[in-house]
């Protein structure tokens, strides 16, 4: 009695490669295009506009003046 074969390292790449490929082709299915004119720029350095999204970037207090 032998045991079965297992895939080796071709294998298992092939099986990310495809997994990935698969992942993304749903993602870019499902989803809406990018509004270029709505969405935010993604370098807006001394715009004014205020950073969000995130927790990090909410202010805690005013800044003393």
């Amino acid at each position: 009695m032998t045991a079965p074969a297992r895939p080796g390292r071709l294998g298992v790449a092939a099986a990310i490669l495809a997994a990935t490929v698969a992942f993304l082709a749903l993602d870019l299915a499902m989803s809406e295009p990018i509004n270029p004119f709505a969405a935010a720029p993604p370098l807006a350095f001394g715009s004014g506009q205020a950073a969000g999204g995130a927790h990090c970037a909410t202010p805690t207090a005013e800044a003393p003046e």
